[in-house]
């Protein structure tokens, strides 16, 4: 399926937040981490069993791989970042998050689950006779 351009609505949110650059440009923020590798991010919310503080939210980074076809090869998962009575409080909560912040919280677990190393080049893979 051929991808389709949705131009940015700037009036849906403000696009330096993660919430507001999602609705404004109609698809999750992505960016590359310390390891060279791509990454997606999504805002959740789940409940953590604390009676004054019901829901937290955290963000959940899909690493994407690097040769082939587009695939999710693995994921970080933050902490709860935010706490909130309800889960739309919550998501929103970790929705106002800038940009600059939530690429502290993918570097940051890039470091503790990565290294921050990159685990293959590009150029590497392009040498390998299989592509892999």
């Amino acid at each position: 399926m051929p991808g389709r351009h949705i131009p940015p609505d700037p009036s849906l949110g403000d696009e330096r937040t993660l919430g507001g650059y999602m609705a404004v440009h109609a698809r999750p923020a992505a960016f590359e981490g310390s390891d060279g590798m791509s990454y997606s991010v999504e805002v959740l919310a789940s409940e953590t069993g604390e009676r004054d503080r019901p829901w937290g939210g955290y963000l959940l980074f899909l690493r994407w791989s690097r040769v082939g076809q587009s695939a999710v090869e693995g994921h970080l998962e933050s902490d709860y970042l935010v706490f909130a009575d309800t889960e739309d409080e919550a998501r929103a909560a970790a929705g106002r998050l800038s940009l600059w912040q939530t690429k502290d919280v993918l570097e940051a677990l890039v470091r503790r689950d990565y290294g921050g190393a990159p685990a293959r080049r590009w150029w590497d893979a392009m040498r390998a006779e299989d592509g892999t």
